[in-house]
């Protein structure tokens, strides 16, 4: 593209001559000398090749090409103007947009809390939720379609040294039962038991079965004999699959908190068994990182991490007090433990 035959500053020069009415009115309004304002409508002239003002009179008046540069002037220097204040409310988080990932369980649990903070604090802000499988976000991440994500998952081999992978918090699944099962009464079971169950999973290939299937055979117990009543696609239908009294799941404690407060799930521990999961923050640091993406980063995700009130494990008392607290919109926080203690809302998920 050939460069424009004129400048900015040769724009605000027609401006200021048009509403002063003289060349040397017009000086004196930007601080030059008359020569120089003189100098400059020369060059802007012979750069277009058309006469800008007539000269023949006291008052310097526009001719009809003057006219016309003078109306798309005004636009263009209005366009940079509202460009700069745009840029400067970016920095102070007055505008502009946050992209974040997140891998299916996240985004539908724990995000939309992380984003309600986020939006509160600075509602200028519009923010877009991306909700896809783990490896899709890790791409989206790398590819700039995102800002940020948080993944529940291994991020793909071939991505792992181009990203920025960052352990953020141990995420439980929870062993979860109707309460009217056999075992919901015992708030323990040996890992023996398992194999008494009939289990609704998400398929073989999801992130989250992979993690229950590594730990439980860490544990010593042979998946082999785990008994899969189904394989269903999502956690909601898994949930109620549960509560229905089909079978038994292993599920994110973010997706159960209001079950487990109503009484229409059963948490149940298993003996020496603890089933977590790392959540990790990943970026890519060859990105640029919005001011917004920032204040997400270390003001957001911290008060989530932090947040460790568990509804299980507790006395009645407290679980009470907790569900209270959960239903507070000054709960700035998720059931999570942290691994280092020291504009509208649009959600994509095709």
């Amino acid at each position: 593209m050939s460069d424009l035959p004129f400048t900015l500053d040769q724009l605000r020069i027609l401006k200021a001559i048009a509403a002063e009415g003289s060349f040397k009115r017009a000086a004196d309004s930007l601080y030059v000398s008359q020569p120089a304002v003189s100098l400059q409508v020369q060059n802007l002239e012979r750069q277009l090749d058309v006469p800008l003002f007539d000269r023949g009179g006291r008052r310097a008046q526009l001719t009809e090409a003057g006219h016309l540069l003078l109306r798309y002037g005004d636009r263009i220097l209005s366009l940079c103007e509202e460009t700069c204040r745009a840029l400067e409310d970016l920095q102070n988080l007055q505008g502009g947009t946050l992209i974040v990932g997140a891998s299916q369980t996240t985004g539908t649990y724990l995000l939309p809390r992380m984003i309600g903070l986020f939006r509160h604090r600075y509602p200028e802000v519009a923010v877009q939720l991306h909700v896809h499988s783990t490896r899709r976000t890790a791409w989206s991440v790398s590819n700039g379609q995102v800002d940020l994500a948080i993944i529940g998952g291994e991020v793909p081999p071939e991505l792992q040294e181009s990203l920025n992978i960052t352990p953020y918090a141990e995420d439980e699944l929870a062993l979860i039962l109707s309460p009217s099962h056999a075992l919901a009464r015992h708030g323990t079971i040996q890992k023996e038991d398992l194999y008494k169950l009939q289990f609704i999973t998400l398929d073989s290939q999801s992130t989250i079965r992979k993690v229950i299937e590594q730990v439980l055979t860490r544990s010593g117990i042979e998946t082999r004999r785990i008994k899969v009543e189904m394989e269903l696609n999502s956690i909601e239908a898994i949930k109620n699959a549960v509560q229905s009294g089909l079978g038994a799941a292993f599920v994110s404690i973010s997706a159960i908190e209001k079950e487990l407060q109503m009484g229409i799930l059963r948490r149940i521990r298993i003996e020496d068994v603890v089933v977590n999961r790392t959540l990790s923050v990943i970026v890519n640091p060859t990105r640029y990182r919005s001011k917004a993406a920032h204040a997400f980063m270390e003001e957001i995700l911290p008060q989530f991490s932090l947040y460790k009130n568990q509804v299980m494990g507790k006395t009645e008392g407290e679980k009470a007090s907790a569900a209270s607290d959960s239903a507070s919109p000054n709960v700035e926080g998720q059931n999570l433990t942290s691994l280092d203690e020291g504009k509208p809302v649009s959600v994509e998920t095709n």
